[in-house]
């Protein structure tokens, strides 16, 4: 497994390109995939935030949290493009993190990254995870339709 500083240590191209797609529309938003009690797969938006230390997310409390405290498992995958069919994809494992200062220096950037939303801070109920990479997939097409996409496989030493 790898931070995203790790990641953007050994591959800066794939970090770059990730994190533009993750916030091509101003703010990160994804996929996030869990796997449920059962081992079926869950499946929903979030909002992912990114900082030079690593990936990570406030996820509230739902289904999708209960799967992540039980089993950690996740995919993460970008949202469509408007004019290109290109996409990010992520897997590896998340964890809790209860570091406080952490947690209120995310916070913070949660809602700078949304002020014009006018987005209050997450709440306590909203736990804190980091999504460490096992590997991704960046894929690069030049539209809709695009008979030859590029894909670009990366797996964490």
């Amino acid at each position: 497994m790898a931070t995203w500083r790790d990641f953007e240590r050994l591959r800066p191209d794939l970090a770059e390109a990730g994190r533009a797609l993750l916030y091509q529309f101003g703010v990160g938003l994804a996929f996030l995939g869990t796997v449920r009690i059962d081992g079926g797969p869950r499946l929903h938006p979030m909002c992912p935030v990114l900082t030079e230390d690593g990936l990570y997310a406030f996820i509230v409390a739902s289904p999708k949290q209960k799967d992540l405290l039980r089993d950690g498992r996740y995919a993460m995958h970008s949202f469509p493009c408007e004019h290109n069919e290109d996409a990010f994809y992520l897997m590896g494992t998340a964890r809790r993190v209860d570091d406080p200062s952490l947690r209120e220096q995310l916070a913070e950037q949660f809602v700078t990254e949304r002020s014009t939303l006018g987005v209050p801070p997450p709440g306590d109920r909203e736990l804190l995870f980091e999504f460490d990479i096992e590997r991704c997939l960046l894929t690069r097409t030049v539209g809709h339709g695009d008979p030859n996409p590029r894909h670009e496989v990366w797996r964490a030493p």
